[in-house]
This record gives C-alpha cells, sequence and structure tokens, in this order.
C-alpha cells in the first residue's frame, strides 16, 4: 500500500502558476522534476514525466533512484500532479511513462508503471478512467 502519511519534500512550483514544470530535492541531495507536456493534438490531454535531474546519473534523466526515499518521493509526486490538476480543471486526459528497464520486456507492465498503479488512486478518483499498457498508464476523465 501507499503511504498515507504523504509526509512530502519542498515543491518549487513554476514561477507562473499555469507553468508545468515543479522541481523538489531529496534528504539526500537529488533533484527531481515533474513535467507536464500538453499534446500538439490535443492540449487537455497532458503528459507526465518525471526523476532525477543530477549530473552524477550521466544524462538518464528521468530514473528513480533507491535511495529509501521513494515512497517520500512518490507522496510528493501525487501533491505536484495535484497542484497541477488545481490549475488546470478541464484537463481531460494524464498520460504517465514508464520506461522498461534493460532486464523487462517492452510489451509487459513495467515496474514504474506498477508503482503508479499503487499511487494514482491518491491522485484520480471514481470520476478517472485507468488503461495500463505496457510502459504507458493513461487516465482518462470520464465525465467526458
Amino acid at each position: 500500500m501507499p503511504e498515507h502519511s504523504l509526509e512530502i519534500y519542498k515543491i518549487i512550483p513554476p514561477p507562473i502558476s499555469t507553468a508545468g514544470v515543479y522541481y523538489f530535492t531529496t534528504d539526500s541531495g537529488v533533484n527531481y522534476e515533474v513535467r507536464f507536456g500538453r499534446r500538439q493534438d490535443n492540449i487537455l490531454h497532458a503528459t507526465i514525466v518525471f526523476g532525477v535531474t543530477n549530473d552524477e546519473f550521466e544524462g538518464e534523466e528521468y530514473s528513480l533512484t533507491n535511495r529509501g526515499e521513494i515512497y517520500r518521493v512518490m507522496n510528493t509526486i501525487v501533491v505536484v500532479v495535484k497542484m497541477f490538476m488545481d490549475h488546470h480543471p478541464k484537463m481531460i486526459t494524464y498520460e504517465f511513462t514508464g520506461l522498461a528497464k534493460a532486464d523487462e520486456p517492452e510489451d509487459k507492465l513495467t515496474s514504474r508503471i506498477n508503482l503508479y498503479k499503487r499511487y494514482l488512486p491518491l491522485i484520480f478518483d471514481h470520476n478517472w478512467k485507468f488503461d495500463y499498457s505496457g510502459g504507458n498508464t493513461i487516465v482518462i476523465n470520464r465525465r467526458n
């Protein structure tokens, strides 16, 4: 079960509240970026990517670390997505991509998508439908 205490890191929101890039730093000094991109063919569809931005990870920009901080990191991402949703109430689709690790088959749910499956219900209520497929999760508002 996800960590429900929702202990989070300090979030640095974008300077313009409607922009789509948020940052936070863990206690071990790992810098995270959470980025919301809009689809060109549908501006009400946001793609969410997040991961570390420290130079030590050598360009693996959207990797997660295993430093015992994953619950607090994911709780922080839950709050960031809710912040974005508050500023963009008309959004109808959110897409999360969980790239497969080298030892994971690309046609199966990735370990990252399985992690998302544990946390997405903390963000989205019963009005949203989840579609899990391989390395992607699409969350669609049922009311549209």
